[in-house]
């Protein structure tokens, strides 16, 4: 930053001792034309690949065999997957009165999810009313749930 506010000072200490005038100069319509397609053509050069490479990562495929579904309501979770025999299931929080010692206080609930070891399986969360964050702490794994819109995450769980 130092360098940049330098480099700025600089060229106005040069600009304010100069003795040339800008008063002689009526029109540059090649320079105004320059200085706008230039900066254009850099910023699309920098967005193509950009938005190549976010198009390409929205697209995971989804297995239907190892995929967990998650919908997100105001006061607890659903989950439906193939490999909890296709049931579905609510989650509701442990409330802090039935909480025993050791456990966290607002990531306890009465019904866990299990996500199976060395498999590979997609998370497909969602939001029935507002926006929610699903998370998975032993793994670093929190995700957003957002009403109308589907958010996909692939878990491989090496460790039970």
């Amino acid at each position: 930053i130092s360098g940049v506010f330098t480099l700025v000072a600089f060229i106005g200490f040069l600009l304010l001792r100069s003795t040339y005038s800008t008063r002689r100069i009526h029109e540059a319509q090649t320079l105004e034309i320059l200085w706008t397609i230039l900066p254009a053509m850099l910023l699309v050069t920098l967005a193509l690949p950009s938005l190549r490479l976010l198009y390409l990562l929205d697209e995971q495929p989804v297995n239907g065999k190892n995929s967990l579904k998650v919908i997100g309501h105001q006061w607890y979770w659903s989950y439906e997957s193939p490999f909890l025999g296709n049931k579905l299931f609510d989650s509701y929080m442990t409330p802090d009165k039935d909480l025993l010692p050791g456990e966290y206080r607002l990531l306890e609930v009465d019904n866990r999810v299990a996500v199976p070891v060395g498999v590979d399986t997609s998370v497909i969360t969602t939001s029935a009313d507002v926006i929610h964050a699903w998370a998975l702490p032993s793994m670093g794994v929190k995700m957003d749930s957002v009403p109308g819109r589907l958010n996909m995450m692939s878990l491989s769980p090496l460790v039970v």
